[in-house]
């Protein structure tokens, strides 16, 4: 055994074994340590310590750079700064990247930044300047610092290496600033030499959504990783390409990779937004029979795929046997719990953390919020914002976020603004919550004006805001918007997403484009569910049922999943068609095969299909068996079925259910009264409406709308109000002569009861949807297809009246009223005259 004095680290020379002595100037530092040659004080077998290098193999420096190093480390930084300042000639571009990581780790970053400015030039390699760039990147709201330095340090003429190239691509910009750099780092011989920096380069792409120059990149890489795979399968995931992201994680096992946390979060992913649980099922068993990934975050992965799978049970499973938790996995819980509906389980685990002592900074205040406003319970939502004022946490980006998407979705919109208004920095996600809130309070024109104020704030819109603002012009029915939106998406490089498209499916569908939504479901390049969901929700619309079930079945073919919403809008498709039993069998089908609870909505569609096709005796058998109270929607359905097969006493058991509900609407009044009046029970029909009358209800005016030239025009029935009046009311009379001409015999039972024939025959003659038809006729070139919104259902006469329009004016005719589309083209509507 070595005697103890000899006895050392074998990373410690002896020489650094002699004390440090503070009040000993720079100056002698030769007095305390002399030189006696470069290496002096090593052994011969004991290498060099690359500090010791760096400093030029000057003792001196080396000494006072090691004891830089243990102030910074030990967190005395204004002990480490004054011994930096005292080191005027042994002080070296070493010394000074040691103190900007300091101030860097410590989040001090002005101190970093003057520390940096006043150094000289001949200190600051790439090295120093990587420090501050990504000191600047790491700081919020100053990735534009981080890349104004990167263009200082070329003008300065310090040539970056592959650390400072992967650095700037990491900082938080936009795709054209990666797309910038690309032939920078090529231009270096990187992109060849650095498996790293392409990597960096591949995954910035992706992370901006520019999912085609990302795998560009990854097609010309000489070498691959795991790390290339995993970027680039978590780029397709992102933009909804699961099934390249699932083919690249087979080529990845056939290379011999071996996969990390991060292979298999990236197929939770897939697997999630594939809805593909067996899929899931099997990443859980790699992951179990894997003995390097046993880690907190790939179970929070597996928590959160669970999750949004809707498997509570293998979720809460998974949660009890976790032997570690973070702040990630109760508020992967408590989100589940909340997409779920589970308010008192989500509520249970807040206090459980409370409990036990996270740092209260840290607790899911967002989901919480987010529990709020699914339920919505505005109560919830008050005080988690209280709690985050007191902690001064109110108007930072995720809580403030979540409060605006809170109060939007309790209807409190002034609330939203308001939190919107106050927050500092208001990025992206921001607005497109503002803009979200807005279209689903049905602000629709507040929410297109906001999405000209974020572009003219130099935001740029993602994914989200797509969606959002092309869901606000579906629902205006602004076609000419609504294109303009498609190219923008287009030129902003989302049309390749698969949530992009699905909206731009949706939009066109709504503003009566049937041709142009199959289009853009053909040129997907790729599908989910709820494209699939879309297009048959499109057929459904336009009364197309055997169209609809023909897209379900080939949904099925290429092995999506359907699940509530498909359901719902296969039936919605058999009611509008009255196939009664195809859609027994799918509600059957739903159930037995795919294990899927039906709602209220799909218990609302059978119910509508039955009655209309007159079953009465199934509709009572569906109403007993159907686990929910009864419901405004189901016995509203009855009560218009009532109204086409004149069931007067089924009519009246359903409005008087409908009173008794204390309804605002005086649908169900009109349509009882309609009923009796046309059995000619006048005095039955005068009770109705004077019930309706002494409890304040009024019927809702019927208007209709039509856009041109970009700008909708609305119209009430004999609207005296728009100026051209006269030269609409004087081409529907040049079209009503040509109607009688080919046997158009007005049906007066749709118009107002008790009074004579004469005003009868006037009171048709400018219901809403005429007068705009007549408008657009006027104001738009022959031949082009004239769209129509109306708020309520057209009457009988009128569809008779369009059809016959729409062959005498050769014109296609699209009418969207509260229910339906109405296609009319030469003399036929697409409905078959059944609604």
């Amino acid at each position: 055994m070595l005697p103890p004095v000899l006895r050392q680290t074998p990373h410690t020379p002896p020489v650094m074994r002699l004390p440090f002595r503070p009040t000993v100037a720079v100056a002698n530092a030769d007095a305390v340590l002399p030189r006696v040659g470069p290496v002096a004080g090593f052994g011969a077998a004991t290498p060099p310590d690359a500090r010791m290098v760096k400093t030029g193999f000057d003792p001196a420096a080396y000494r006072l750079n090691l004891h830089l190093q243990s102030l910074i480390s030990s967190g005395r930084l204004a002990q480490a700064r004054a011994l930096f300042d005292q080191m005027p000639h042994t002080k070296n571009a070493f010394s000074l990247n040691r103190m900007l990581s300091g101030y860097s780790r410590s989040g001090q970053l002005a101190a970093a930044h003057q520390l940096f400015l006043s150094s000289p030039s001949r200190l600051r390699e790439a090295v120093t300047w990587t420090i501050m760039m990504a000191t600047f990147a790491a700081a919020p709201g100053r990735a534009a610092d981080a890349l104004a330095l990167f263009r200082d340090m070329l003008r300065e003429g310090v040539a970056p290496d592959r650390v400072t190239v992967s650095t700037v691509l990491n900082v938080p910009a936009s795709g054209a600033v990666t797309a910038s750099l690309h032939p920078f780092a090529v231009k270096l011989g990187l992109l060849r030499s650095s498996v790293v920096v392409c990597n960096t380069l591949l995954d910035a792409y992706c992370k901006h959504g520019l999912l085609a120059a990302g795998m560009r990149v990854f097609q010309e890489m000489l070498h691959r990783d795991s790390v290339t795979y995993n970027a680039m399968m978590m780029g397709c995931s992102k933009e909804g390409l699961h099934r390249e992201a699932l083919g690249l994680f087979t080529d990845m096992r056939r290379a011999g990779l071996d996969a990390s946390q991060f292979t298999f979060s990236s197929m939770l992913t897939v697997a999630t937004g594939m809805g593909d649980l067996h899929l899931g099922r099997q990443v859980h068993g790699l992951v179990a029979r894997a003995t390097s990934v046993h880690n907190v975050f790939l179970k929070n992965s597996l928590l959160d795929f669970y999750s949004k799978c809707d498997c509570l049970a293998e979720m809460e499973k998974l949660f009890d046997e976790m032997p570690e938790r973070d702040n990630v996995s109760y508020n992967v819980m408590i989100s589940g719990y909340a997409w779920n509906r589970c308010a008192s389980r989500a509520l249970r685990l807040f206090r459980e953390m409370q409990i036990l002592c996270f740092d209260r900074q840290a607790l899911p205040y967002a989901s919480l919020l987010s529990v709020a406003g699914s339920l919505p319970h505005i109560g919830i939502g008050k005080q988690i914002h209280a709690q985050l004022v007191l902690l001064g946490l109110s108007s930072e980006d995720l809580a403030g976020n979540a409060l605006i998407d809170m109060y939007s979705k309790c209807g409190m919109l002034d609330a939203a603004k308001t939190n919107f208004l106050n927050k500092n920095d208001k990025t992206g996600v921001s607005w497109t919550a503002m803009i979200t809130g807005y279209v689903q309070n049905g602000q629709l024109e507040e929410a297109l004006r906001l999405f000209c104020d974020m572009r003219r704030a130099g935001l740029s819109p993602d994914r989200a805001t797509f969606s959002s603002i092309i869901k606000a012009s579906s629902s205006l029915a602004m076609i000419g918007l609504g294109r303009q939106l498609h190219s923008y998406t287009i030129r902003s490089g989302h049309i390749s997403s698969v949530f992009s498209g699905s909206a731009l499916l949706d939009m066109y569908a709504k503003c009566g484009c049937l041709d142009e939504a199959l289009q853009t479901f053909d040129e997907m390049p790729e599908r989910n569910s709820i494209s699939w969901n879309a297009v048959i929700s499109a057929y459904a619309h336009y009364g197309q049922a055997k169209n609809a079930i023909k897209v379900f079945e080939g949904m099925l073919h290429y092995g999506f999943k359907p699940d509530s919403v498909t359901f719902l809008s296969v039936l919605s498709a058999c009611s509008h068609n009255g196939l009664a039993e195809e859609c027994m069998k799918y509600f059957e089908l739903m159930e037995d095969e795919y294990g899927i609870s039906p709602w209220k909505g799909h218990y609302a569609c059978v119910i509508d299909t039955l009655g209309r096709v007159g079953r009465f005796d199934k509709v009572q058998k569906m109403l007993s068996v159907m686990p929910f109270e009864d419901d405004p929607i189901i016995w509203s359905s009855i009560l218009h079925s009532c109204r086409i097969h004149g069931n007067q006493d089924l009519a009246r058991v359903a409005a008087e259910k409908l009173f008794s509900m204390g309804s605002t609407d005086a649908t169900p009044y009109v349509i009882l009264s309609n009923i009796y009046a046309k059995a000619g029970k006048w005095e039955d029909a005068a009770r109705v409406k004077k019930i309706m009358r002494n409890r304040g209800l009024r019927k809702e005016s019927g208007y209709s709308w039509v856009e041109v030239k970009q700008k909708i025009y609305s119209f009430s029935s004999n609207d005296q109000t728009n100026p051209m009046i006269s030269e609409m009311k004087e081409e529907l009379e040049r079209l009503y002569k040509e109607m009688d001409k080919q046997g158009y015999k007005p049906d007066t039972s749709c118009a107002l009861h008790q009074v004579d024939d004469d005003l009868k025959l006037e009171s048709l003659k400018y219901h809403s949807e005429r007068l705009a038809i007549a408008f657009a006729l006027i104001n738009t070139p022959p031949g082009r297809p004239i769209r129509v919104m109306k708020n309520l259902s057209a009457c009988l006469d009128c569809h008779a009246a369009i059809k016959m329009m729409s062959k005498i004016v050769n014109r296609d005719i699209i009418v969207r009223d509260s229910s339906r589309f109405h296609h009319f083209k030469d003399g036929v509507c697409s409905c078959g005259d059944y609604w």
